[in-house]
Parts: C-alpha cells; sequence; structure tokens
C-alpha cells in the first residue's frame, strides 16, 4: 500500500525508499527539449546474487540499461505526479541480467512533465516542478547493497538528440551513449513512495491496414486512433533520415491534416547509424494518432512499422454487445478512449499541446471508467494530485497535476487581459472532489477513499457558497477569475439562424452545488460524521429552495427551458413536486422539438439518458440514443470514428475538420453514455447499500431497437453476466452473479433478492 499523500506525512518513506543513493544530475545540465543525458557506472560482481533488485526514480523520466538490456518493460516512468508531493519509484528484479564480472548501469534521463513544456503558446508553463534532470537507484541483494548512485558516476549523452512530450523524439542510431561528464549530487530530498498504481504498458503491437504514396512519402492507417508510440525497423546508409509525423483524421481526398495538434510538433525522427536493420521506438515521449507519414532523406527504407498503445489500464474490465453494430463499436471507442487518456492520469487528450488532467473530463466519466476497467489504484492515485492541487481557499484545479498552481502561466485564453490567471473552481469541473470518490466507493467498496477525501470535500463546498456568499452562485464570466465556470462546455446549439436554448452559468453552477452538497451529505453519514451530516443537509435544503425560486416560473417552466437543466434537475431531484407533471413535458417537447438530436455539453451529457429514462420516457432515450445525425453518439460512429470525439461535430459530413484549434478525436467525456448502458439498458447497478457490487440493483430498462444485450463485468467478487432478448413479445432477462454479490430485482420485472448464481425473468415487452 502507498502512503496517504494527503496527510503531508512523507518522511518515513522518504528514508525507507533509499537508504544509500543520492539524487544526481549531470554536472553539465542539457537543454530542456534536446539531448537525453545518459548516466552511467560500471561495477564489479563475483558472482550473479539471487533475487537482486533495482529500485529507481528520477527528476523527469528515466529509461534504465543494464549491460545493454533494457530493465523491465514499463513506459514513461516514474510517471506523472504533482512531485512537490511525491515522486513515485519502481523496483525490477533484474537477477537475469547481472554476469559475473564487469557490469554496466545506464540510466538515460529525458524531461518528461517534470521540466518540460506543459500547456499551450504563448507562455506554457516550463520547469514546472523543477529545472535539473536527476536519477536516483539503488541495486541491492537482501541487506547487501551492490550499487548506488553517487557523486562516482559518469554523465554522458544517449542516442535521442531532442525529446519532449509534446515535441516528440530524435534519435541518431549512429551515436552511442558517452561517459566523459562527471555528476553532481543535488541537495532535494522529495518523497519517494512505491508506484501507486499499474505503470504504462504497451499493449499488442497493430500493424498498418494499409498504406499508400502520398508524393514522396508514404502514409500508414493503422486503423485504430489511440495513444501510442511508434516502432520502427529501418536500413540504410549512415546519415539518412527517417521522419515520422502523425494525425488521427485525414482530410477530403485523404489529405493529411494534422493542424489540431496545434503547437505539438509529435514528430518521430531517425537518424541511421548504417548497421544493418536497425530498430528503434520512442523513450520520452508518447502521441495520439492513427495515422503515420514517413518521409525518408537520403538512400534508406523502412522494413517494418507497428504501432504499440500504452495505457494505464491494459485490461479490459466490462462489455457490452447488442444487435446494432454502431452501438457496440461505440462502446469499444470508448475503451479505446479511455486507454489512450489513461496514461498515468485521467488526461483530456493524448495528441495536442495540451494532455492535462481535466477534472471535469475525469468527473463526469468517472463511473463509465470503472466500469470498463479497473481504476481503484488509477483514480485513487489521481484524487491525491487533485487534493494536493487544492487552493488554500478551497477551490479544485481545472486539471491535476497543475502547472499553473506553483508558477503563474498566462496563455492566448487568458481572457481576462494582463490579470493574472486562476486555474481553478469551476464547478462541474472541481466536483470531480465529490463525485470521483463516490464512484470509487461504489464501484470498489473502500470507505477509506472517502474518509481521504472528506476534508477536500468540505473546503470545496464552503468556496462555492463563498462565490455569491449564499446557495445561488453568479459565475464571474471571465476566465481565471474567481467563480468561472466552464458551464455545459461544447454544447451544442443547432443551426446559428435560430440556436436552441441552452443552460446559463449561473444554473449550471448552482445545479453542480446542490449535486456535490447532496453528496457530501450522504458520505459524510456514511463516515459517522453527524454534525457535518446534518450541516449539508441543510445546506443541500437551502441551495434546493434557492434554485427552485430562482430558476422555476409558476407555470413549472425551468429559466433556459434546456435539456442540460432538465436533465440534471430531475436526475437529481431539483424539480418541485408541484411543476412534475408540466416539468416532464417541457422536457419531452424540448427534445422532441430538437428532432431527438442532442442538446448537451460535458456536464449534461452524462445526465440526459438515465434522466429520461428515470421519468420512464425509453421511447425518448431510445430515439436520441440512436440517432445517428450530428449531434450524435452514432454520427461520429458512422464517420468511421475509432475514438470518442471532443466535439459533436468534429467531422462534417462530407470530411471537412471543423475548428481544428479545438478539436480531439479522443476525448473520453462523451463516452460516459457507457455507464447508463451498463446500469440501464442492461440494468446492473452497484448500490450504496452493499458498495462493491456486494449488493446491485437489477432493473433493465428494454429498448426494441436494440434487439437483444449482453453485458459483462469483472467486480471484486467475480464475473457479474446480465442478457436480455425479445421474443415472442416477451423480454427473456437472464443475470448471473458470483458469490458474494446479492441482487435486488425492481418491481416491473418481479421484485425479490438473489444471490449467487443464475437467474431468470420474464416481463412483458414494451
Amino acid at each position: 500500500m502507498s502512503p496517504d499523500a494527503s496527510s503531508g506525512g512523507h518522511a518515513d518513506t522518504r528514508a525507507q525508499a533509499f537508504t544509500t543513493g543520492r539524487l544526481i544530475a549531470p554536472a553539465t545540465p542539457p537543454e530542456r527539449r534536446e539531448d537525453a543525458a545518459a548516466l552511467s557506472k560500471t561495477f564489479t560482481l563475483d558472482s550473479v546474487p539471487q533475487g537482486a533488485l533495482l529500485r529507481i526514480s528520477a527528476l523527469g523520466l528515466y529509461r534504465a540499461h543494464l549491460n545493454g538490456q533494457r530493465v523491465g518493460d514499463d513506459h514513461l516512468t516514474p510517471g506523472w505526479t504533482c512531485y512537490d508531493d511525491r515522486i513515485a519509484y519502481q523496483e525490477y528484479d533484474v537477477t537475469d541480467l547481472l554476469k559475473e564480472g564487469e557490469n554496466t548501469l545506464e540510466i538515460w534521463l529525458g524531461d518528461g512533465w517534470y521540466r518540460g513544456l506543459l500547456m499551450w503558446p504563448p507562455s506554457p508553463a516550463t520547469d514546472t516542478w523543477g529545472d535539473r534532470v536527476a536519477a536516483i537507484a539503488e541495486l541491492r541483494a537482501g541487506d547487501e547493497t551492490l550499487l548506488a548512485t553517487d557523486d562516482s558516476w559518469s554523465s554522458g549523452l544517449s542516442p535521442v538528440t531532442a525529446q519532449g512530450i509534446y515535441h516528440g523524439e530524435d534519435v541518431d542510431g549512429g551515436r552511442a551513449t558517452t561517459k566523459d561528464g562527471g555528476v553532481e549530487t543535488l541537495d532535494l530530498a522529495p518523497t519517494f513512495v512505491p508506484h501507486e498504481t499499474g505503470a504504462v504498458k504497451a499493449l499488442e503491437a497493430i500493424v498498418p491496414v494499409e498504406s499508400w504514396a502520398d508524393g514522396a512519402a508514404t502514409v500508414h492507417d493503422f486503423g485504430q486512433n489511440c495513444g501510442a508510440i511508434v516502432r520502427i525497423t529501418a536500413r540504410g546508409d549512415k546519415g539518412a533520415k527517417v521522419r515520422v509525423s502523425f494525425s488521427e483524421v485525414l482530410g477530403p481526398d485523404r489529405a493529411w491534416d494534422n493542424r489540431n495538434y496545434r503547437a505539438a510538433r509529435a514528430q518521430f525522427h531517425y537518424t541511421l547509424g548504417g548497421n544493418g536493420d536497425e530498430s528503434w521506438e520512442p523513450v520520452f515521449t508518447f502521441y495520439g494518432f492513427r495515422y503515420a507519414k514517413v518521409e525518408i532523406e537520403g538512400n534508406a527504407e523502412v522494413a517494418r512499422i507497428e504501432m504499440l498503445p500504452l495505457t494505464s489500464v491494459p485490461e479490459i474490465a466490462g462489455g457490452f454487445e447488442c444487435g446494432v453494430p454502431e452501438v457496440n463499436r461505440l462502446v469499444l471507442n470508448t475503451i479505446w478512449s479511455q486507454r489512450s487518456n489513461f496514461i498515468e492520469i485521467p488526461t483530456d487528450c493524448p495528441q495536442r499541446d495540451e494532455r492535462l488532467g481535466w477534472t471535469g473530463d475525469a468527473q463526469v466519466f468517472a463511473g463509465t471508467a470503472c466500469w470498463l476497467a479497473d481504476c481503484e489504484t488509477f483514480l485513487k492515485k489521481y484524487m491525491r494530485d487533485v487534493r494536493h492541487d487544492q487552493r488554500e481557499d478551497g477551490a479544485v484545479p481545472h486539471f491535476s497535476p497543475d502547472p499553473t498552481r506553483l508558477k503563474p502561466v498566462r496563455t492566448r485564453k487568458n481572457w481576462s487581459g494582463d490579470k493574472e490567471q486562476v486555474w481553478a473552481g469551476s464547478t462541474g469541473w472541481g466536483d470531480v472532489i465529490t463525485v470521483m470518490p463516490w464512484q470509487l466507493y461504489l464501484h470498489y467498496g473502500d470507505k477509506g477513499v472517502l474518509e481521504e477525501n472528506f476534508p477536500a470535500m468540505l473546503k470545496w463546498l464552503d468556496y462555492l457558497w463563498s462565490i455569491s456568499n449564499g446557495p445561488i452562485i453568479h459565475p464571474h464570466s471571465h476566465w481565471g477569475s474567481k467563480g468561472f465556470t466552464f458551464g455545459d462546455w461544447l454544447q451544442p446549439v443547432g443551426d446559428n439562424r435560430k440556436p436552441r436554448p441552452t443552460i446559463a452559468d449561473d444554473c449550471a453552477a448552482t445545479l453542480y452545488f446542490y449535486i456535490s452538497t447532496d453528496l457530501a451529505a450522504r458520505i459524510a453519514g456514511i463516515l459517522g460524521e453527524s454534525e457535518q451530516q446534518a450541516r449539508l443537509e441543510k445546506m443541500a435544503a437551502e441551495i434546493k429552495a434557492a434554485f427552485a425560486h430562482e430558476f422555476f416560473a409558476p407555470s413549472g417552466r425551468i429559466a433556459h427551458n434546456d435539456q442540460t437543466s432538465w436533465a440534471l434537475a430531475f436526475l437529481y431531484d431539483l424539480v418541485p413536486a408541484e411543476h412534475d407533471a408540466a416539468g416532464r413535458a417541457y422536457f419531452r417537447r424540448v427534445v422532441e422539438e430538437a428532432d431527438y438530436l442532442i442538446g448537451t455539453g460535458f456536464i449534461g451529457t452524462p445526465a440526459l439518458l438515465p434522466a429520461l429514462t428515470k421519468l420512464g420516457m425509453m421511447d425518448v432515450a431510445e430515439k436520441v440514443f440512436l440517432n445517428r445525425k450530428v449531434p450524435g453518439w452514432l454520427y461520429q460512429v458512422e464517420r468511421g470514428a475509432t475514438t470518442i470525439w471532443e466535439r459533436w461535430d468534429a467531422l462534417g459530413e462530407d470530411g471537412t475538420i471543423y475548428d481544428p484549434d479545438m478539436n480531439s478525436y479522443n476525448h473520453y467525456a462523451y463516452g460516459a453514455v457507457c455507464q447508463w448502458l451498463f446500469e440501464e439498458v442492461a440494468g446492473i447497478a452497484p448500490s450504496a447499500d452493499g458498495p462493491g457490487f456486494d449488493k446491485v440493483t437489477i432493473a433493465p430498462k428494454v429498448l426494441p431497437e436494440l434487439g437483444h444485450v449482453e453485458m459483462w463485468h469483472a467486480c471484486r467478487h467475480g464475473r457479474i453476466e446480465a442478457a436480455w432478448r425479445i421474443e415472442d413479445g416477451k423480454v427473456r432477462y437472464t443475470v448471473t452473479l458470483p458469490e458474494g454479490c446479492e441482487g435486488v430485482a425492481s418491481d416491473e420485472i418481479g421484485g425479490g433478492t438473489y444471490g449467487a448464481g443464475s437467474h431468470e425473468f420474464t416481463f412483458p415487452a414494451p
């Protein structure tokens, strides 16, 4: 178990992590984004000990080689955390890499997130956590130290001649690692902790499904967009160059287009050493792409190119299939977007000059994430960073780890002029502090995650109240000012000549203020915090009453009469009882008048179908979900998407790329609909009465157009399965529960409580 990073007490962990090794850096520091340094030491062993373990970490990113062999198969180590709080270390059994006599350990160092360029021009963040790359390592066998980093090591250059998360990587295959420099021990004492989740791994290699000439270049289509690197095998003359560029989509007529990468160079350059077949895969970066364009300068050829998808969550934990192939592809697209963006932290996208841990995206996707992968340690680790980045006034960061917290950053998005921006405090985004721990509790049953985050929840709620000194939040309109909110980010408005209604910022902010307050009150009850529970329940009641007064007309119409307002208000019981009937009618009408097209953005979309389902409007939910026009989930599938898009209209019907300045084709947020597929359509949902799948509710909502449905999920007790099929006007529904999991069926399918085993239900088809 890793220590609780919220406590701030790390001294003992640091003392135990490295007892003899020192942080060492090249005496002549390499320039940022240029050569990757190499630290090395040769040592002698009389015999090879059993159980030799290498414990290692770095400021920046490292890649270790022992006697010329790569140590382990992890990528992007030591990972990404709030480095001023803690840095992970890894431990590898290297017994098989040692030999009698002379041995050499090399540690290559890249900028990574630690001192690399983050965010976007004109003034991106650099040296956020430090300005020197360094390494620390100990090689031990039992109680004996065989080797440790100290001032006797040498420094030099690796074959990597340029590197950066956004920049990509350049390599000189003809340059051997040099060892002609000295090292400097750094007078720093970072908190080193065991890697808190699974390291980034490469999935099975993917080869191109099609390749074609583009002038003198060759374009390879791997058939799948994802966060990945490439591995090339090339041969040719010494000094010949191979340049690989990347893109997610192609323009009309397969025109090369990666404008949406913005300022990220995102390329891979390899200079041949002239030694026959030469293979390389980038070490200190990753890319987001489906297509790779290979250009060659000089006499050389690329004999093979492969895509190596990278992810921190390589194992799929759930699946959903039905009779509509496009829906099945949508689920698979969500899995690929999660894999691509769960690389050390939950990022927004893997391709452009961003790749940040946006809290809003993670908040809305948390439930789906836990259905599709085992995310317990991954998201707990992320929450430690979120808590560390929380501001003193309680504002929760827009993204974490936050490059702006330690150093002010001004960017092109500084809409408030010269005023220093505060990248924290947006409702919907900051509410990750309540929503994500709750989803982790539901899925994995660990009350500790609620205990760890509860103090931060209280700080966040007090901050929200302070914005307008009351229950109704009136957000500031300027980015970076206290109370600014993103609202329902990227909500579609339809035809610009007659746009559809959209939620206002004050309504969106107050809705989420209630959601988090009510949730925190429930959590307080679970934790036995009775005084806080009473305070929070009173606060939630005040917000609820104020919301009804502020946003409902006497007719029962909500202020902006938009899909997001209605969906969130109904889903979280904010529609006054006297307005229930009128509200239902308004909600149905606003969806029908939009021709069942989605009218919701980042915070409204996850609530839309669950709200319609809660109200029994399954006919409306079915039409919205299966609508194949833009904006719609299946529209992007029919446009050839293999991941989830950031924008509903990211690609036109004619293949035209929309607004490349902010347009990612690998953004998981709208994939949050998969939670609805599992919990409502397939009918299995975790219960707060028995978290960790000790108890589930069984309540399928049948959509006839799907034909049939099958789902599975690997929970801590074992495999859960559910399926329904319509036969002769009746629904035949089967559920299989593992030992330790109890199911409570809804009255609509017959009711009752069920234990481990397979169970069958039959009820009339809708």
